[in-house]
């Protein structure tokens, strides 16, 4: 097959691999070079450095609403645009050119978690299973008919990293069968029901702050979130503290007492136990500003924490 593939971060990467090895890939589309680091110099992005490395001719429109864009797409004659994590909004007149249209790998079971950050989204909310869903994409957010989907059980140990990396395989895999199916003549489209709709707002980096009144599985859910990006902080010394591995634990014998949440209950080679507005948040591994991410046993070594209370 003819395929384009509209990709950006490390979550693309995956399909545009698998994609390579099956089909001819005549052009990648992906986001402008960004600048980053401390010397702000232009940075490739992860697509666009595996696209170079496989010879592929790479394409970095700032939007594809310029005719420029559209032109290219009409010049490359698509049978499909594979769309993964993209960035940038495809307008209706993109959309339409390729034969089979553009067809999209979304990180969740749609209709939930419609959006930008699915995976952060199904951890917060406690979900027990996640997917992703191959989709043909239409003008609206994340609203055309699915093609296929498959689905992966969240576990307790789950961070927003493994999950991305066992999604993103699923969904490379997933891609492939569903582009056999098209060329086959097997492809079946269902639309999206009504009823189960939920929005995955971007991540807010002020959402990382740990609140102690929740309860211990809820800072449970944050930590693993974020992890690995933005990390879950606290304040220790009038600093930042970040928390980069927890566990929710049962609350000794007796309780916590009156003790308010944030506050240290034990400290030893296990972790650093915190009483949190219900039951007992054990870290595992946690970073002072400007510091290496620690295991708890380590971090001790140079600080001592009983008694200590962490603040919002």
């Amino acid at each position: 097959m003819k395929l384009g593939f509209a990709g950006t971060p490390d979550f693309a990467v995956p399909a545009l691999n698998r994609l390579a090895a099956r089909h001819r890939i005549c052009a990648v589309f992906t986001q402008p070079d960004r600048p980053a680091g401390r010397g702000q110099a232009l940075r490739f992005g992860p697509v666009k450095r595996r696209a170079l490395e496989l010879a592929l001719s790479v394409h970095q429109p700032a939007t594809f609403k310029s005719p420029e864009a559209l032109a290219l797409l009409r010049a490359a004659d698509l049978d499909a645009l594979v769309v993964v994590a993209y960035g940038l909004i495809l307008p209706q007149s993109a959309l339409e050119i390729p034969k089979w249209g553009c067809i999209n790998i979304h990180a969740s079971l749609l209709p939930r978690w419609r959006g930008a950050a699915p995976i952060q989204r199904a951890l917060l909310a406690g979900d027990s299973v996640t997917g992703v869903t191959i989709m043909r994409m239409e003008a609206s957010l994340d609203v055309g008919p699915m093609l296929n989907s498959r689905t992966t059980h969240i576990g307790s140990t789950d961070t927003a990293k493994t999950l991305h990396d066992r999604l993103a395989e699923m969904g490379a895999e997933l891609m492939c069968e569903s582009l056999d199916d098209f060329s086959g003549g097997r492809i079946r489209e269902v639309a999206q029901p009504a009823e189960g709709v939920t929005y995955a707002e971007k991540i807010n980096k002020s959402e990382a702050v740990i609140h102690w009144q929740q309860s211990a599985e809820q800072i449970d859910r944050q930590v693993r979130a974020f992890n690995p990006s933005p990390i879950a902080e606290t304040r220790f010394n009038g600093g930042q503290l970040r928390v980069w591995e927890a566990e929710p634990i049962e609350a000794p014998a007796g309780g916590s007492g009156t003790m308010p949440p944030g506050t240290v209950l034990t400290a030893t080679q296990e972790g650093i136990d915190v009483v949190c507005g219900s039951g007992i948040l054990r870290i595992l591994r946690l970073q002072l500003a400007g510091r290496k991410p620690l295991p708890a046993a380590q971090f001790l070594q140079g600080q001592r924490l009983d008694g200590v209370r962490f603040a919002t």
